[in-house]
């Protein structure tokens, strides 16, 4: 099984789009950016420090971006070590600058909670000392054919006590920003642990257990907060019952599902998230779908040139059901005033 790599620290560019009044968050009498572009709407995604860098304005280039009038809001990838020091202590306060700042735009703001880590060494998961201590932190290989193999590091959800003390985490999170978020996700699925190495106890079935936990535990306190939760990839699952699982279970509690990545009928991919994507099109509350830097690079199958906008928006909206796409500031479109 190979996992695909997401890239976590680069800054992407997001669209969401909300249905019904889960996730309407924003500052009380002001409307949101209305944008959208063939059915999509288009919002920055990055990290939190690259969020920080741009408004304070080290980063120019993508603070102009965080004005485009075609930009409706942003998502933040947020490591679970920036919001929660000590067992218990949580700090919020970059997340509320982060909404302060938004909410002034009239843009809003979606949280992305990272528990895995691409290019590190376990020690260095950006996860609270704390679970490291306890041994809650699990070694993983990425075998990604479209890069070499990168080894990273993930919380060991399958641990019932690091699992409880991250859903923990979220249900304070939910408690300080549910209605006032637009939406929180939980990354990838798609995960290879380096099972040669690991001393927390993980397989396949305990960790896909775990996932499943964490999409109904997330989607009961997050009731006015859009619950999402990006699915690609499974271990061992090769008949996808497993996959089909994960989005009865979206359909069901109306859970959102997104994905890291958008590559327009790629085989891999199609047979595999993107081919339940479709089949439940209309179906889910809410699908979300990111270009990441890595896809506006790759080639399309069909004509063997990079994917275009054109092709991204209308292989998300019209195959996956999507109307949020989250774009990298590297993406071509972008490097031009909107018109």
């Amino acid at each position: 099984m190979m996992m695909q790599r997401a890239a976590v620290g680069s800054v992407v560019l997001a669209a969401v789009a909300l249905t019904g009044t889960v996730g309407a968050a924003g500052a009380p009498g002001r409307a949101a950016a209305a944008v959208s572009h063939h059915g999509v709407t288009d919002n920055l995604y990055m990290s939190l420090g690259a969020f920080e860098d741009a408004t304070s304005g080290e980063d120019p280039k993508v603070r102009a971006m965080l004005d485009r009038p075609d930009i409706g809001g942003v998502q933040l990838v947020v490591p679970w070590k920036a919001v929660e020091g000590a067992k218990g202590e949580y700090r919020w306060s970059r997340l509320e600058d982060a909404l302060s700042y938004l909410r002034d735009r009239h843009k809003k703001l979606y949280v992305q909670v990272q528990d895995r880590f691409f290019d590190v060494a376990t020690k260095d998961a950006n996860v609270p000392q704390y679970v490291k201590d306890e041994g809650g932190v699990a070694p993983t290989v990425d075998e990604n054919p479209d890069n070499p193999t990168t080894h990273g590091a993930m919380v060991a959800q399958w641990d019932d006590g690091v699992r409880a003390d991250f859903q923990a985490m979220l249900k304070a999170m939910a408690e300080r920003f549910d209605g006032r978020l637009a939406g929180v996700n939980l990354p990838e699925t798609a995960v290879e642990v380096d099972t040669g190495n690991d001393r927390t106890g993980y397989t396949s079935k305990s960790y896909i257990d775990a996932e499943l936990d964490n999409m109904r535990f997330g989607r009961k306190v997050f009731t006015r907060t859009q619950f999402i939760q990006y699915i690609n990839f499974l271990p061992d699952d090769d008949d996808h019952r497993r996959m089909q699982e994960m989005f009865d279970l979206a359909r069901d509690e109306r859970i959102g599902v997104g994905g890291p990545d958008t590559l327009p009928d790629r085989p891999y991919q199609m047979a595999n998230s993107y081919k339940f994507l479709h089949a439940y099109k209309g179906a889910l509350p809410l699908v979300a779908m990111a270009v990441q830097e890595p896809d506006v690079n790759a080639a399309d199958p069909t004509t063997g040139k990079p994917y275009t906008r054109e092709r991204f928006t209308g292989f998300a909206h019209d195959y996956l059901g999507a109307r949020q796409l989250f774009w990298t500031t590297e993406a071509g479109w972008l490097q031009t005033p909107p018109a």
